[in-house]
């Protein structure tokens, strides 16, 4: 009808024309998005470091870990749920996948009050566990509680924008995020420097901007994509989805949660260095974040590319699109090397309040360690992506364990043999933990749909 072909106007088919480039227009509106977010942390690390001084950058890092667990389970319970929409919009199953949306809007309500709850409870002894120094620790737990206390905010920009690029749509979230970022600098400065607020405004004003972009999103997708919007005959609890979501999006939640406890453990063997090395490790940890951007871009083009797919059965396309772009991937992690190399010591410089330069010394020896192994981590994302796309998800978990212990186990040993450089390499023999296997069981899985004649039957 011509209504239905109004609505998929504003949609995106990943099923059809060059793979690449379809990846590539999807993957700059997204990586830009990401480019935003990382702006909610930088404005709130930036002004913290120079407002309020070492010790509250400090304090402020010392969470890093902390908000990490918490939200990286939002981003992969929210991208994991999303996956199953994405291929009842690949299948043209949009009944489907209206109630597959309603679904997984139930879940994430019922999610978010109880991580919510578990989150506030457990943070001081988390902190605690940590090693997080006396001198820092009032204004780590105030920080930490607001954004706990906050958690909808990002479940409801991240549930809206995985639907809307579930369905192809990867620029509607970069518009809202990106007018939310600048009200949160707005924020920040007006709470820190004119409230005097502290490290409590830094958050609040995190929380409030997210918040106002997820509201945002929702608003505009119920407005201006009818294909999305639920009706009376779509809101009924199915079990099969249910069970569909929770066997994609805990794995997937998990995995990233299992990442976190890793970074928990780093965190606790940095904290024992002091304020000075915490500060430096956050300043760099933030630049790394900031390039990295491109691998989470990467990533999530991959997972709608070839959850799309898999809907309509195109297994040609997810072997051709995710080979061409692991390529394209691996270029991107030299261009983030190159960043950090020549830029690395400046970026880090924005966080640092008078450029310690003792600060920045410590900063560089980590992100000088962590470059030379950014092409594993960047294929992370795609490999990862791709199974957990698929409704592979075992691997993908594994992988994180794999993360988990390697990091773990670099974390209590290294340190006390080369001291901060043995923190420095913990990450990567993580990535390299990880990235393997991740490989190793893509391949596997291509060689059995060729088997199976999923390739020839499409391309004949």
């Amino acid at each position: 009808s011509t209504g239905e072909n109004v609505e998929m106007a504003k949609v995106k088919d990943l099923t059809t024309g060059s793979p690449i480039k379809l990846m590539l227009l999807y993957a700059l509106p997204v990586l830009a998005g990401n480019i935003c977010q990382q702006i909610y942390n930088f404005a709130d690390t930036i002004i913290v470091g120079q407002k309020l001084g070492e010790n509250a950058l400090a304090a402020v890092g010392t969470t890093g870990s902390m908000f990490f667990l918490v939200n990286g389970f939002v981003i992969g319970i929210t991208s994991g749920f999303a996956v199953h929409i994405s291929q009842r919009f690949g299948a043209k199953d949009y009944d489907g996948m209206r109630n597959s949306v309603f679904n997984a809007v139930f879940l994430w309500g019922l999610i978010t009050v109880i991580i919510t709850a578990l989150a506030m409870i457990f943070s001081k002894p988390m902190l605690r566990l940590i090693n997080t120094p006396d001198d820092i620790i009032d204004d780590a737990q105030r920080y930490i509680l607001t954004i706990y206390a906050g958690i909808l905010a990002p479940m409801l920009y991240n549930a809206a924008s995985c639907i809307l690029r579930a369905v192809g749509d990867s620029k509607t979230p970069l518009y809202f995020l990106m007018v939310s970022a600048v009200l949160n600098i707005g924020m920040d400065l007006f709470f820190i420097v004119v409230l005097k607020m502290g490290v409590f405004g830094a958050a609040l004003a995190t929380v409030i901007a997210q918040f106002i972009s997820g509201v945002a999103c929702i608003v505009y997708m119920i407005i201006k994509f009818p294909i999305l919007r639920i009706t009376k005959a779509d809101m009924h609890i199915n079990g099969s989805i249910i069970k569909t979501h929770l066997t994609i999006g805990l794995p997937m939640a998990f995995q990233f949660s299992i990442t976190a406890i890793g970074t928990i453990v780093l965190q606790g063997a940095i904290n024992k260095f002091g304020a000075t090395r915490i500060a430096a490790y956050t300043a760099a940890s933030k630049t790394e974040q900031l390039v990295t951007q491109i691998a989470g871009a990467s990533g999530v083009t991959t997972a709608n590319f070839v959850g799309q797919n898999i809907g309509a059965g195109r297994y040609d396309r997810i072997k051709k699109g995710v080979r061409a772009w692991s390529f394209v991937t691996i270029g991107a992690a030299v261009f983030a090397m190159v960043v950090i190399f020549f830029f690395g010591r400046d970026i880090c410089g924005l966080f640092i309040k008078n450029r310690n330069p003792v600060t920045l010394d410590s900063s560089m020896v980590y992100l000088n360690t962590v470059i030379t192994f950014f092409i594993p981590l960047f294929l992370i994302f795609v490999f990862r992506n791709a199974l957990q796309a698929m409704g592979k998800t075992l691997m993908p978990l594994m992988a994180g364990v794999f993360e988990l212990v390697a990091r773990t186990i670099a974390s209590f040993t290294l340190p006390d043999v080369i001291g901060f450089k043995g923190v420095c390499l913990a990450g990567p023999i993580a990535w390299v933990s990880a990235m393997v296997p991740l490989f190793v069981t893509y391949i596997i899985y291509m060689v059995k749909f060729k088997k199976k004649g999923y390739f020839k039957a499409r391309e004949d």
